[in-house]
């Protein structure tokens, strides 16, 4: 599902923001959870059970970060890194390696592999996991308290397809202390999104086709 779909644009987003504003301050972080991972499920469905799992795993890493003296701290610090990292360089670049591999060795000795699926925003879910292992063992802010929050964090739709990435302590304090803005802001808001949406398809869409 891409932000100028039809599907997005008529059922998911309408959908999104009627709900996010009528269920109360206690249910929105969950219910955002919940649309970001139908989001990611409709466009990923093989690799969902990989992105939490690996939240999962990443969280619990954090928590031991937390509660760890200064030598384990580094360690696990490390593990969280190179865990994500693993994943990365596996699904973004292992298909890559054994091309180049395969071109060096030359005929009759290459190797042949099932191909790879570049799960949907890994390198930016992946960067957002490591950002905030990273901000926790510097102690910049605060450890999230719950599994929902973090996956949300790391999952929340908006930015997780085609970023930015952001930096779990720029936006610690917003994950469960956000001030709804007045009218005025909520109709500029409105505003940039037609305007970047115009962009995207009448520009971008209409030079991508004719580049290919």
């Amino acid at each position: 599902m891409v932000f100028s779909s039809l599907v997005f644009l008529f059922i998911f987003l309408p959908f999104f923001l009627l709900g996010y504003h009528l269920v109360g301050d206690r249910y929105k972080n969950g219910f955002a959870l919940l649309s970001s991972l139908l989001f990611y499920y409709w466009g990923a469905p093989d690799f969902i059970a990989i992105a939490i799992g690996s939240i999962i795993i990443d969280y619990y890493l954090v928590y031991l970060i937390v509660l760890s003296s200064s030598t384990k701290r580094l360690v696990l610090l490390w593990i969280s890194i190179l865990f994500n990292l693993y994943f990365l360089m596996y699904y973004k670049y292992f298909n890559f390696f054994i091309d180049n591999l395969n071109e060096v060795l030359g005929e009759g000795n290459t190797y042949e592999i099932a191909t790879i699926i570049l799960p949907i925003g890994i390198s930016f879910f992946t960067f957002q996991k490591i950002s905030y292992s990273v901000d926790i063992y510097r102690k910049t802010a605060p450890p999230l308290k719950s599994l929902r929050d973090y996956a949300l964090y790391i999952m929340l739709f908006p930015q997780l397809i085609a970023g930015p990435i952001v930096r779990y302590n720029e936006i610690a304090d917003q994950l469960n202390n956000r001030k709804f803005s007045d009218y005025n802001d909520r109709i500029y808001g409105i505003y940039r999104f037609a305007i970047g949406l115009a962009k995207k398809v009448i520009i971008a869409n209409v030079l991508g086709e004719r580049r290919t």
